[in-house]
């Protein structure tokens, strides 16, 4: 039995969602447990409860919506994404997955699909980290990774923890044990998302299957030397710790493409200079590498390159190195029959995809080891966002 969904509905209620945003014209700014995260989940409500559907909500804030099938005690079928967003985010960003899966699963009810699996749409807490600083907290505590002592610790710049904030925005924390999601509660997971790149786009291809999410390595390396008069400071007699960083730097994208994966990406996002004045020589310089790949290989390689370079460097200039772990993820193979599933089901409806991997985390990962997890990514680029969002990579 064939059933569609409503392309219109969908629109609309992706611009609906965009409205509930602190920043409006300034792209979507709606952080995990904020009066606008508030609202936008009473929108949701209220299209769950004209569905008749069953509603649970944990302790962390992810909900989940239960559409029943002819055996309400088989394992549920999950699907959805998140609905926060990082500071002037895009008005896609999460909220794709989530209403796609909901619109999905209304056209399954209004077209009496008949489905032995009960099919649940659920919305993820805190994906972005905006408030927090770590990904998929959420995600995180529905899988048993944060525990109510991590939610404790976990705080904002202003000292607020995640377990107050979940307090104040009416979640019990404390509960968060009765909610575990645990091998054998789910049948499996798919989540849709926009891709976060231009790489469908540049192919000319719709729709992205992934085949698995790149892992992630953080360090900071700080260098030290000596800080002096930029005018009368010879160039024989300096120890300019920025001239050395600017050296490992440059050599950071020949590592990342000389990995032997062919998929490890490298970046030097985060730099800073002290004490950043014009005319006086730095003498201290911080800054990160994140190295990322869907291969442990091609991340190691990156850092044993660094390992190997940037202690010479810092010698031959008479600098002080110190390289700090910051943070790191593994990464996460996505489950095969899906993704095949996924390519049957886009041929039947003549939709072009692609195999892929994805660059980007998402809560899709947290699940993944412990059910059958799937993921398709939809091309973002050439969109003009309704809702007064932008896209952000």
């Amino acid at each position: 039995m064939a059933f569609s969904i409503d392309r219109d509905r969908l629109i609309k209620e992706l611009e609906d969602l965009g409205r509930f945003n602190r920043t409006p014209e300034e792209g979507v700014t709606r952080f995990s447990f904020s009066p606008e995260d508030g609202m936008a989940r009473e929108y949701l409500l209220s299209i769950f409860a004209s569905m008749g559907l069953k509603v649970s909500v944990d302790g962390a804030g992810n909900m989940r919506a239960r559409l029943e099938g002819s055996d309400p005690d088989a394992p549920a079928v999950l699907s959805g994404s998140h609905i926060d967003t990082v500071l002037h985010g895009g008005c896609y960003d999460g909220t794709v997955g989530t209403l796609g899966a909901l619109e999905a699963v209304r056209a399954i009810a209004e077209s009496d699909l008949p489905h032995r699996h009960p099919i649940e749409v659920i919305v993820f807490s805190e994906e972005e980290g905006s408030n927090f600083g770590s990904t998929l907290s959420g995600s995180k505590a529905l899988v048993g990774k944060y525990s109510l002592e991590d939610m404790e610790n976990l705080k904002d710049p202003e000292g607020k923890s995640m377990a107050e904030m979940a307090r104040d925005a009416g979640y019990e924390p404390e509960t968060m044990a009765d909610f575990l999601l645990r091998p054998g509660d789910i049948r499996a997971m798919v989540e849709l998302h926009v891709e976060q790149s231009v790489v469908l786009e540049s192919m000319g291809v719709p729709v992205g299957i992934v085949e698995a999410v790149a892992g992630i390595r953080v360090v900071e390396i700080r260098m030290k030397g000596t800080a002096n008069h930029a005018g009368a400071t010879p160039m024989t007699l300096r120890r300019d710790p920025l001239v050395a960083a600017a050296h490992i730097m440059a050599q950071i994208e020949t590592l990342a493409r000389g990995s032997g994966t062919g998929t490890t990406v490298a970046t030097v996002g985060k730099i800073a200079c002290f004490p950043n004045v014009s005319n006086i020589i730095p003498g201290e310089i911080r800054f990160t590498v994140e190295i990322r790949d869907v291969k442990a290989a091609g991340i190691q390689s990156v850092l044993d390159g660094i390992s190997a370079l940037a202690p010479a460097i810092a010698a031959s200039r008479d600098i002080s190195l110190e390289i700090i772990h910051v943070s790191d993820s593994d990464p996460v193979q996505l489950d095969g029959d899906i993704a095949s599933l996924s390519e049957e089901c886009a041929a039947k409806r003549d939709i072009p995809c692609v195999r892929m991997n994805s660059g980007a985390v998402h809560d899709a990962c947290m699940l993944a080891p412990i059910v059958a997890t799937g993921m398709l990514l939809s091309r973002a680029g050439g969109q003009k966002p309704r809702a007064g969002g932008i896209q952000r990579p």
